[in-house]
């Protein structure tokens, strides 16, 4: 049976310890392509390149292990378009893997993400995709703690499938000596957000900025859910879709409001 062929991306840019680690462990698995941005693009969401160039360049990051990347000045997003319409230039591409991102994308953390908007774009397209995450945002991380939580979530991938248009959002606990993560937890996106406040600051020459800041607050004490996982040291896996419809309230207005023509 021939490889799978496995896209690789992530938003903190090609250089990153996280997107190198995720490239060993799925060279393992299939044929390995990178196309991943030449910079970091953490919190750029869905966002895509309009109205202004877009380049691509091969990349010799990966040639020790035998992996053909490629570095994008785009976004995440971004990339995964230009993999699947120029790098395979037809090919079928059977997963697309994001990351493994340095920091959490937990709870309301999805829709700011690089990285799982790079697994939602391979969604769009009708490929399996997944969006691994480590609660660590050290540029130092330490990962070897995944290695056999993330072989085994692709594998799975792989081998039973997801629902086409879903990409799976995986984060990860940091790594704690001696204590090894439970186990894996599929659940649901908490009831969580950020607090924002922006700080009024002065430049050099006197002119005023916003530096943004903030708390996370978890408003949920349900025991089903991302947040609670990671807190009790359990990996979590939420799936996720573009299709944002709240079909609930579509039934509400359609029923109570006199305006549906």
């Amino acid at each position: 049976m021939s490889k799978p062929l496995i896209l690789i991306s992530n938003d903190d840019g090609i250089t990153a310890r996280g997107i190198r680690k995720l490239t060993e462990l799925m060279s393992s698995l299939g044929e390995v392509i990178v196309v991943a941005p030449d910079s970091p693009q953490s919190g750029m969401g869905h966002a895509i390149t309009v109205g202004d160039t877009l380049r691509i360049r091969e990349s010799k990051l990966f040639q020790d292990i035998g992996v053909k990347a490629f570095e994008c000045s785009g976004t995440p997003a971004d990339c995964v378009k230009l993999a699947k319409h120029h790098v395979f230039k037809g090919r079928k591409i059977d997963l697309v893997v994001s990351g493994i991102n340095h920091g959490s994308n937990s709870a309301i953390n999805v829709l700011y993400s690089g990285t799982m908007s790079a697994a939602i774009e391979g969604a769009i397209e009708g490929i399996p995709s997944i969006g691994f995450s480590l609660c660590d945002f050290s540029t130092n991380a330490y990962f070897d703690h995944l290695d056999d939580l993330i072989i085994k979530v692709v594998k799975e991938t792989l081998s039973k499938g997801i629902p086409e248009g879903i990409a799976l959002n995986v984060n990860f606990p940091v790594f704690k000596e001696k204590e090894p993560i439970k186990g894996i937890k599929i659940c649901r996106q908490a009831n969580a957000k950020w607090l924002e406040n922006f700080d009024k600051r002065q430049d050099p020459y006197g002119r005023s900025y916003f530096w943004m800041v903030g708390d996370f607050v978890n408003k949920d004490t349900g025991e089903d859910n991302d947040e609670w996982a990671l807190a009790n040291h359990y990996a979590s896996i939420v799936p996720c879709q573009f299709d944002m419809t709240s079909y609930s309230t579509l039934n509400h207005l359609t029923e109570n409001w006199s305006i549906n023509s």
